[in-house]
């Protein structure tokens, strides 16, 4: 009974993440352009320009190999199964034993590395600019965000995300400096991971600063359409992690019943809803930084994250 709950709750939590990611970017979208006056789109326009997309015709250039074909179904897979693995409104998951933060990162490593190759297939000047941006991007992120991991891992004993938010939830943790710093370290990360301002901006299409829009600039129809979809379910899927990991509070845990799930999904989605309102409010109060700066920015992400592990080696809690 109890592995059959876990795989429902399973593939209800599959379901949402893939439902609420256009939901989440519409949001944001409605939000940026109150706060500049402007009435905005609908919540649901993601959803429309998706449904247009999938029904438009593929075009593909000559020289596309099999590799461009294939990218947008490996990337959409990919970060739609790293989103399944974070525990959103229970811990009771059917992919929890196997659900940590290594795994987590080597699958959208690997979807950023094959996005990377086919923004190279094609040849056209536009995708190698931003794959090799994208590459400088990942080498920078990727070092802080296992610093992150290594950082919440001394402190739990355990890499797994159903456990990390069971032991967050349990509140014996109390306030940290080093987890404060961890926290700002991975929201710099997520910035930068789902190319929002200041490091990229996915509303315009400047060919000196693009990154990720460069590297699908050749792709059309149903392609783009797993593409973006994808990029909404990155930016769903790294606000699930900081909730789960910083801010498990109003989850279900094992055992605690249907209403539980069904109240931690209410609660999830009020999460969401606050982390677009304030990412919004800090796309509109910032200003897109210069290429040449990212290092900058993501160094110190990468800095906070060290400063995070070191100050939990130090402190006499572990």
């Amino acid at each position: 009974m109890t592995l059959l709950l876990a795989t429902l709750y399973q593939i209800l939590q599959m379901l949402l993440v893939l439902a609420l990611a256009p939901l989440l970017t519409g949001w944001v979208r409605l939000v940026k352009a109150r706060l500049v006056g402007r009435q905005g789109p609908s919540v649901l326009q993601p959803f429309r320009d998706l449904l247009r997309l999938l029904r438009k015709e593929v075009v593909l250039a000559r020289n596309a190999s099999w590799l461009f074909r294939s990218v947008p179904y490996m990337m959409f897979t990919a970060i739609w199964l790293a989103a399944g693995l974070v525990p959103v409104f229970t811990t009771q998951l059917a992919l929890a034993p196997t659900a940590d933060l290594i795994a987590l990162i080597a699958l959208l490593g690997s979807a950023r590395f094959f996005l990377a190759l086919a923004g190279m297939d094609t040849g056209t000047s536009f995708g190698g600019i931003g794959s090799s941006r994208e590459m400088m991007i990942a080498a920078l992120a990727e070092p802080a965000m296992l610093m992150i991991v290594f950082s919440v891992a001394i402190l739990v004993r355990s890499t797994s995300l159903a456990e990390i938010a069971d032991f967050m939830m349990a509140g014996a943790v109390g306030l940290r400096i080093s987890l404060a710093l961890a926290l700002i370290a991975l929201v710099m990360v997520a910035i930068a991971e789902n190319a929002r301002i200041p490091i990229d901006n996915p509303a315009t299409h400047l060919e000196l600063t693009m990154v990720h829009e460069a590297m699908v600039l050749e792709y059309s129809g149903r392609h783009l359409a797993l593409v973006e979809a994808a990029s909404m379910l990155k930016l769903l899927l790294y606000m699930a992690l900081i909730a789960c990991v910083f801010a498990p509070w109003g989850m279900a845990t094992a055992g605690s019943g249907v209403a539980a799930a069904l109240g931690g999904m209410l609660v999830f989605v009020a999460k969401l809803a606050v982390g677009g309102t304030l990412l919004a409010l800090f796309e509109t109060s910032i200003a897109k930084m210069r290429v040449f700066r990212v290092g900058e920015f993501l160094g110190g992400a990468l800095l906070l994250s060290l400063l995070g592990a070191i100050f939990l080696y130090v402190s006499r809690g572990v």
